[in-house]
């Protein structure tokens, strides 16, 4: 767990954000604002290449996925209509494990993530082990009805005090959210600037 930690706090001090919404890695990009290395020279001046890659990075790695499911992610948002860095936004804040941290059941994707894995949700009354499932219009997400899966989302409620997103409709007595709607680009408030990101992968 320390070495994992380690290893985050190298990729926040390297990507210059905390992408991973952990309050403690706040407190470490001020106390070392500057990149791993001696006096920070992995933020040398960067190429274009390099400056959409690292906003690839920041934007792929704050919704903790790999590189295959991030590039599909993309080809997916290409082949729909409409401007296609919005249609990829709002896929990324559709899938399970971001819908259950933005409703605040989950202190950081992370954790949502794991809770999704080890079965601690349900979605419209059915199964929902898989974090990347995308959630729909109407769809409701509830906690499963066991005692250690309910301290574990009201624990998250209590500490974690997330703003309310407008998409989702959160009942904090029942521990249920539904989607109302979709979540826009500016409620997705993106960590990188998606039409790099764009750029990056349309060459």
């Amino acid at each position: 767990m320390a070495r994992c930690q380690k290893a985050k706090g190298k990729i926040v001090r390297r990507l210059g954000i905390n992408i991973f919404g952990n309050p403690k890695y706040d407190k470490l990009l001020d106390t070392k604002p500057h990149g791993p290395g001696e006096h920070g020279t992995g933020r040398s001046k960067s190429s274009e290449y390099k400056l959409q890659l690292l906003e690839k990075q920041k934007l792929r790695l704050s919704y903790g996925m790999s590189e295959k499911q991030f590039k599909n992610v993309f080809k997916k948002a290409k082949s729909k209509s409409g401007v296609t860095g919005e249609v990829m936004l709002e896929l990324l804040e559709r899938r399970l494990d971001n819908a259950i941290y933005r409703a605040g059941f989950a202190s950081t994707r992370s954790q949502a993530r794991q809770m999704v894995t080890h079965g601690h949700f349900k979605l419209n009354g059915g199964k929902a082990s898989i974090p990347s499932m995308l959630v729909s219009l109407d769809d409701i997400i509830t906690v499963k009805d066991k005692q250690g899966s309910k301290d574990l989302v009201i624990t998250s409620i209590e500490t974690s005090k997330k703003e309310e997103v407008l998409w989702l409709e959160t009942n904090k007595e029942d521990l249920s959210a539904k989607v109302v709607r979709y979540p826009t680009p500016e409620e997705a408030a993106p960590p990188a600037e998606i039409q790099l990101i764009i750029e990056f992968y349309s060459k």
